[in-house]
């Protein structure tokens, strides 16, 4: 019996690109299959945006080798940019155009004939629900706005596969929602999406597959369960009646040798991953033995917050974390 092997829109081993003394990527390998949404997951600086750039032939690896859809990323540049497309983490439209004379510049120079590149702008439009803003100056969208008209940019001929680097950064939570039912429907028309992100629950909610990704090197992949999966099937959340006590419960915690014990971002939460319930159980007794008020708890499959945290010993911070950490 011939063995049926899913078609790959990207296999890539070994890539290394390097920057002076720093190894931004440092021998990446990647299998995406096609029609997926692949998630590239890592804090800013690991290593995603140069994977990216070298995958849509913006930068040249210094090592390594790379096939997107069968066509060598090296010797067959043309085939490759003929099948991609890239959209970046900021807005590359013409701010001063309105929406729809931006997409009719971008199909005029793809190709379009002038009927068809404003008839293509406008099913665009539509279909990102920006219809009302097709006159308006672009540069007084809205972040949502701005972003899903970049996205439409990108696809004025639909690729074969889509580069999507931190598409929703700075998005509030319903245009954030927008962005991921457009990729959604993107994939379900055959689009291939390779995605880079800081938050988790981005992540979690689109992949298929997720690599994580630190100091260029890939430290984990497979399915979003298959990560929770690999650092403990049992992570209990604590709530503590006061913050005084967090670093004495974890102390306490921490005594059984298979059970890992973070503290939460809040000074009364923490967490406990093991891969025995009945010491995550017991672990609440165990507080209330020493006198440690808890408030609430909860037993379930760590977060892929944690399994970042478990891997790496540090925790994602997302876009809007950083900003505030420099204030």
């Amino acid at each position: 019996m011939v063995q049926m092997t899913e078609e790959k829109a990207i296999e890539a081993k070994g890539l290394v690109k390097v920057f002076g003394k720093h190894r931004a990527v440092d021998g990446v390998d990647l299998s995406v299959v096609k029609g997926t949404v692949y998630g590239f997951l890592g804090p800013n600086g690991a290593g995603k945006t140069t994977t990216i750039r070298m995958l849509a032939t913006l930068l040249k690896p210094d090592g390594g080798e790379a096939k997107i859809f069968g066509h060598d990323l090296a010797k067959e540049t043309d085939a490759v940019r003929s099948r991609i497309s890239l959209t970046g983490q900021y807005a590359s439209i013409d701010e001063d155009l309105t929406g729809i004379e931006n997409l009719t510049m971008i199909a005029r120079l793809m190709g379009y004939k002038r009927k068809q590149a404003k008839q293509r702008g406008e099913e665009l439009l539509h279909a990102f629900g920006l219809e009302e803003a097709a006159k308006r100056q672009v540069k007084n969208y809205s972040g949502g706005m701005r972003r899903r008209i970049d996205i439409a940019a990108s696809i004025v001929v639909t690729p074969e596969l889509l580069f999507l680097d931190e598409p929703t950064t700075g998005l509030d939570p319903r245009s954030r929602n927008q962005v991921w039912d457009i990729v959604r429907t993107l994939v379900d028309a055959g689009t291939t999406v390779l995605l880079t992100t800081q938050y988790l629950e981005e992540a979690d909610q689109l992949a298929d597959r997720i690599a994580v990704i630190n100091h260029g090197k890939i430290i984990a992949e497979g399915t979003s369960s298959e990560l929770k999966a690999s650092v403990g099937t049992n992570t209990l959340h604590l709530t503590l009646q006061h913050a005084s006590d967090q670093e004495r419960a974890i102390q306490l915690l921490a005594e059984d040798q298979n059970t890992m014990v973070h503290p939460g971002k809040d000074p009364t939460s923490l967490t406990a991953q093991t891969g025995n319930p009945d010491v995550a159980a017991a672990a609440v007794g165990k507080l209330a033995s020493a006198n440690i008020a808890v408030r609430t708890f909860s037993l379930g499959q760590p977060s892929l917050d944690e399994v970042f945290l478990t891997l790496t010993g540090e925790m994602v911070q997302t876009p809007e974390e950083e900003r505030e950490g420099s204030e």
